[in-house]
This record gives structure tokens, C-alpha cells and sequence, in this order.
């Protein structure tokens, strides 16, 4: 457990954007993060894993798949099973929930192409609290087999697992881009086609899914550290 101030939990953004002319969502999902600490995964820098009280792995224009190519991909998924081990908050956003779920066993295809606002199917979960059904969707691969202790807890009509939990460890994902506002329209254009669909962006609440998951990683921060106050109290009582 780190040593963040009682309440506050000291989180890590873990960028796996290979490309700079496409970080744009890094940047976008980090904002949302002011105060945590931002690591360049395809860089080379990792995680102090003793100092975080909670993890978010973003998007990347990279696949799963390509691991023989990205060697850091399969350092990515050892990433993900140690903060399961050791019970750390992560939350998974695009490609952070197909890496999750592929480090976990699970299986993630290449699939059609969707840049929309698309209606999400969203589970009785509190990283959904407060969140509306309508969101981003920006993906061409998918996650068609559930990693070992994940279950769904939101689907789309065109991705049947759109979010994942685990059953024991405080791990979420989510396949839509909660980051994403209109201001980025112009470089989702850029990068591929923009459907424009029914739904507009007043429908979406971004930044909702972040602020859920820091009030569960701070939720973690504060019952670690009563315990730890217990256990050195219990230690330090004469029989």
C-alpha cells in the first residue's frame, strides 16, 4: 500500500498508445487524472506496484494479438496479473479491457470497425453509478471469451461483452472510451470514419466511469489502511 494521504488514493495511468500522432486519448483519459502519475508502457516505464493504490490501463491503436510484434503487450498482461495477486484497483478502458481479459485467458478477435455513440446494455455495478447508456464506442477488435473470474456487466448489439468484472479481485473494464467528449471529435476523425448515428454527445457522461473508480480505489485505500493500523496495534498489545 502506498503512503498517499488517508482517503486519497495514489493512482497510476498507464498509456499503451505505440503511436504519437494518436495519443490523443491518453491525453484525453489522463486529464481525468489529474494528480496520478503517468506511465509510458510502450516506453519502457512501469508501475511502482508498492506505491499504487489503483491502476487505469488505456486504449492503444495496438492489438492484443500482435504480442509476437509488441513484446511490451505480454509484459502488459503480467501487469494485469499482478495487480490481481496483489488485489490493486486497476480499471481497463478499450484496449485495457482486452488486455485484461486476454492476460486472464480470455480471447479478443478482430472485428468490424465501430466509431460511434452506441446504446450500452449497462449492469447493476457501481463503476456504472450515475453513468448514462449512451457512449463511445471506438474499436475494431473485441473480446469474444471472458478471461478466468471475469463476468460481463455490460454489452452492446454490436460487442456482447462491453465491460467485464472480476468475481474477487477490485479489477473493472469497460470497452467504450468514457474519456471521449466532442472536443475530440476532429481527431477521431483523423484517425478513421465517425458514424454519425441517433445519439448526440449531450446524451453521454463523461469522466463518470473515472470518478466511480477513484471513489472505489479511495473505498480500498481507507479499509487497507484501518487494517494495517489494527494488525500493528494487535501486534504491539502485552498479552
Amino acid at each position: 500500500m502506498s503512503t498517499a494521504d488517508a482517503g486519497k488514493p495514489n493512482l497510476y495511468v498507464v498509456r499503451n498508445e505505440p503511436n504519437p500522432d494518436r495519443e490523443y486519448h491518453c491525453d484525453a483519459l489522463a486529464s481525468w487524472f489529474p494528480d496520478a502519475t503517468e506511465v509510458d508502457f510502450v516506453a519502457g516505464e512501469r508501475v511502482l506496484l508498492e506505491e499504487a493504490d489503483g491502476v487505469v490501463l488505456t486504449g492503444s491503436t495496438a492489438g492484443v494479438y500482435e504480442v509476437d510484434d509488441r513484446p511490451w503487450i505480454a509484459e502488459a498482461e503480467e501487469l494485469v496479473r499482478e495487480l490481481v495477486d496483489r488485489g490493486i484497483p486497476t480499471l481497463g478502458v478499450c484496449f485495457g479491457h482486452q488486455v485484461v481479459n486476454s492476460a486472464l485467458g480470455g480471447t479478443v478477435e478482430k472485428v468490424e470497425t465501430t466509431h460511434a455513440l452506441v446504446e450500452a446494455d449497462l449492469g447493476d455495478d457501481p463503476i456504472f453509478d450515475g453513468v448514462a447508456p449512451v457512449v463511445v464506442a471506438l474499436h475494431g477488435d473485441a473480446v469474444t471469451e471472458l478471461g478466468d473470474g471475469l463476468v460481463a456487466i455490460a454489452s452492446a448489439d454490436h460487442a456482447r461483452i462491453f465491460g467485464t468484472r472480476h468475481r474477487t479481485a477490485p479489477l473493472w473494464t469497460v470497452q467504450f472510451h468514457p474519456e471521449i467528449e466532442a472536443e475530440h471529435r476532429e481527431a477521431i476523425r483523423e484517425a478513421g470514419d465517425w458514424d454519425e448515428r441517433e445519439f448526440s454527445f449531450a446524451d453521454v457522461t463523461p469522466g463518470r466511469v473515472f470518478e466511480n473508480f477513484e471513489r472505489l480505489a479511495a473505498e480500498r485505500t481507507t479499509v487497507d489502511a484501518s487494517e494495517t493500523h489494527e494488525t500493528v496495534e494487535t501486534a504491539g498489545t502485552p498479552e
